[in-house]
This record gives C-alpha cells, sequence and structure tokens, in this order.
C-alpha cells in the first residue's frame, strides 16, 4: 500500500509543479502584455514623459516661429520698399512724359506759325 500512496502523492506534486509553472508563465506574459500596452498608449498616465523635452521643443518651436516671423516681416518690408522705388520711378517716368508732350506740344505751335 505504500507504493501506490507514494505514487498518488508523486503524481500530486508533479501536477501541482506543472499548473504553479504554468500559473508563473501566464503571470509572466500578462506582465509583458501590460507593459506593452502602457508603452504604446500616449493617454495613459503610466507613460513615462519628460517634460524637458517638450520644453525643449517648445523652445525650439517658439524660435523658429520668431525667426520665420522675423523673415517674414523683412520680406514684407523689403517689398514695401520695392514698391515705394517703383512708384517713385512711375512718378518720375510720368513728369518726364508730361514734359515731353509739353514741348512737343510746342514745338508743334512754333513750326505751325
Amino acid at each position: 500500500m505504500k507504493r501506490p500512496l507514494k505514487a498518488l502523492l508523486f503524481g500530486t506534486l508533479a501536477l501541482a509543479s506543472q499548473l504553479a509553472h504554468a500559473d508563473i508563465i501566464d503571470d509572466a506574459i500578462g506582465n509583458v502584455q501590460q507593459a506593452i500596452s502602457d508603452a504604446y498608449k500616449p493617454n495613459n498616465d503610466n507613460v513615462y514623459h519628460d517634460d524637458r523635452d517638450d520644453n525643449d521643443d517648445n523652445a525650439d518651436n517658439r524660435r523658429q516661429d520668431s525667426d520665420r516671423d522675423r523673415q517674414y516681416d523683412d520680406r514684407y518690408r523689403q517689398l514695401e520698399d520695392r514698391r515705394r522705388q517703383l512708384d517713385d520711378r512711375q512718378r518720375q517716368l510720368d513728369q518726364e512724359r508730361h514734359q515731353l508732350d509739353d514741348e512737343e506740344s510746342r514745338l508743334r505751335n512754333e513750326y505751325d506759325r
């Protein structure tokens, strides 16, 4: 009777240890899945977030925006200056044309006499 009792006890322990191993493996897989899930959820509060990187990025973005605004303002001023120069040239050309028209009319008046 000792033999069947030993066999039963040994069989029970063998099954229990396999179940314990399966339970440990199942827990480990669950932990890995949870870690992966937490890593890919941006709205999850458990995700590590370094505010220093955001501050650096925000500073860089502000600097780029400031540079872009400055470039835009400079370019706009250049265009306005060019427009003023063209307007001045146009005024000069209009004056010269007016003078030429006056001279032409005087010449015709003199020649017609």
